[in-house]
Order: C-alpha cells, then sequence, then structure tokens
C-alpha cells in the first residue's frame, strides 16, 4: 500500500473514531476540547446535520443530589431570557436516574459558541501589550453585563442572583456583545440564615462553587443569622470593572502571591496602579460596589444610575 492510501485510511480512522453523541434525535461531533470546571466539561461540538458548532456541557452526577442541581440549572436557562444571558439551545440526561449507590448519570446542555471566547481570555490578550481598554468600551461592556443581573435581580416571581459573576463567565458574541454563561450556581437572591448548620452549609456551598476571587466577603464567614442578598452580585461586579480596567480582579493579584484573598477582600483595600489611564472617577465607581459591608453596597438600579453619570460625562468630552 503506497503512503498516500495508508494516509487517507489512517485519517478515515480519525474521522471514524471521533466521539457522537445523540441529544433528543440530534447528532452532535466532538471536535475538541474546550475547558472545564470543578463539576463540568466544555467540549466544541458540531451538529452532524447542519454543521453548526455548539458547545457542549456535560455535568457528572453521581448522586441524586447532584442531579437535581444540574436540573435547576436546566430550569433556570429554559426560564430566563436576556440577549445578554447565554440561551439553552438543548439538554438531556443520560444514564441511571435511580437512587443507587455509585450510580452515575450525565447532563448534556447544549449551548452557543462564541468563537470570540470570553472577557477573560480578551483581557488576557489585552494585558501582555497593557493596552488599555478605552474607557468608554469599558462602559459599554459593563453597562450590558449589568443589564443582564438586573434582569436576574428583577426576575419574577423571585428575584435570582447569578452568584459566580466573573470574566470567565462572560462571553462575547459578534460586535463585543457581553453574554453572562454558567447558571449553575444561580439561586434565590435572597438566603434567610437561621443558625450555626444554615451559616456553613452556606459557606461550603459558596467555596465550592463562587470563584474565590470574584466573591462577597459575607460568603467568605457567613453569620449565623444574617440575610444574605443579591448584593453578592454586586461585589462580583465590582470585580468585573476592576478586571475591565486593569485585566483582572484586584484580589488575583493576592492569590497569585499565595496570600490570604478572604483577609484581603475582608479589609476592604483596594489595589489600584499608580500609574492609571483612569481618573478618580473611576475608581471611586468600583469602591462604590465593593463595599465590603454588604449593608452598605448599592443594588443593581443605583449602579446603573451611576453608570450612566460616568457615561454621560464620558461623552461629554471631545
Amino acid at each position: 500500500m503506497n503512503a498516500i492510501g495508508l494516509s487517507l485510511i489512517m485519517k478515515m480512522g480519525c474521522i471514524c473514531s471521533k466521539e457522537v453523541i445523540n441529544i433528543n434525535g440530534v447528532r452532535y461531533i466532538v471536535k475538541e476540547h474546550l475547558g472545564e470546571g470543578g463539576f463540568s466539561t466544555v467540549d466544541l461540538v458540531e451538529n452532524a446535520s447542519s454543521r453548526k458548532l455548539y458547545a457542549l456541557k456535560r455535568i457528572k452526577c453521581h448522586s441524586v443530589e447532584d442531579q437535581k442541581i444540574a436540573m435547576q440549572e436546566i430550569n433556570y436557562y429554559k426560564k430566563i431570557k436576556h440577549p445578554n444571558i447565554i440561551v439553552l439551545i438543548d439538554s438531556s440526561f443520560k444514564g441511571s436516574a435511580d437512587i443507587v449507590v455509585n450510580a452515575t448519570s450525565e447532563a448534556f446542555l447544549v449551548l452557543p459558541y462564541f468563537s470570540l471566547g470570553t472577557l477573560h481570555d480578551y483581557l488576557i490578550v489585552r494585558s501582555f501589550a497593557k493596552n488599555y481598554l478605552d474607557i468608554k468600551e469599558i462602559y459599554k461592556l459593563f453597562s450590558e453585563i449589568c443589564q443582564g443581573i438586573k434582569y436576574l435581580h428583577n426576575f419574577s416571581p423571585e428575584a435570582l442572583a447569578h452568584r459566580d459573576l466573573k470574566s470567565a463567565n462572560v462571553c462575547l458574541s459578534q460586535g463585543m456583545v457581553p453574554v453572562i454563561m454558567d447558571l449553575g450556581s444561580c439561586a434565590p437572591a435572597k438566603v434567610q440564615v437561621c443558625g450555626a448548620q444554615d451559616a456553613q452549609k452556606l459557606q461550603d456551598l459558596a467555596a465550592e462553587r463562587c470563584s474565590m476571587t470574584y466573591r462577597a466577603p459575607e460568603l467568605f464567614h457567613v453569620e449565623s443569622y444574617c440575610v444574605i442578598d443579591q448584593r453578592t452580585d454586586i461585589w462580583s461586579l465590582g470585580c468585573v470593572m476592576y478586571a475591565l480596567c486593569y485585566f483582572k480582579s484586584p484580589f488575583d493579584v493576592v492569590h497569585e502571591r499565595g496570600d490570604s484573598v478572604n483577609l484581603a477582600v475582608i479589609s476592604g483595600s483596594l489595589p489600584f496602579p499608580e500609574e492609571s489611564p483612569f481618573d478618580e472617577s473611576v475608581h471611586d465607581f468600583i469602591k462604590f460596589m465593593l463595599q465590603v459591608n454588604p449593608s452598605e453596597r448599592p443594588f443593581i438600579d443605583s449602579v446603573i444610575e451611576k453608570l450612566q453619570v460616568l457615561r454621560n460625562e464620558a461623552d461629554a468630552v471631545i
């Protein structure tokens, strides 16, 4: 057999060996692995008929409780409809759904594929050359992220909180439109904590599902008797705004040094660079959201109102 024939057979073998997943009668061919988190993996897949690309999120469920959490995420996707929040194309469960020891099932979520990647990816590229975003671009991106969060916070019949907002959970669609993704941590915004057991449960959940360098201080040490509300997302928004200016959360540097993020968060001290292209009004806006005491932190409407004032001021500068 000549080299060309052997090469052709090898290529055909590679094509045939690609994983094919059937979801509600639609065949998807796995193209490549995109990433993974603590509870899921994401692959780039192609619809075998239309050849359109999608992101396939797989959630491994090792218990009935895991299945409930995955189903809750799917249900949130089905209920939530907003241009700045990702949509669910399709979903299914495969494997055992019975209460059996060591039984495993898997949830499949077909989501849009964003070729531009995430805001986190975009900021990393800009950071290499210290290529700061223009303040008007920052305000535009942040404004649209705020609109998505406002939709969640005003959701009826019950306000929702995202609880894991970060630059890596914001995709960029064509035209640089931010789209909030990953509703795996989404939950009712208001949580009444009654006792040490409730507090520990919420604190453990936050440690599992809320990224440390974007996590609100009240989720690091949950008080035994308190109310946690949607202002956890406002803290995360403050970190996102900081990242839009300086490429990463103010607490990423602390984490990279190996220092305590927890102590840095509750200290209320923000490390703004000495040399900055942004004026004091931008820093004040970030501080406005990063109030350690949640009762002093604004709600989303106040954030949007203050942002609009800043945008008007920026537009007035020739």
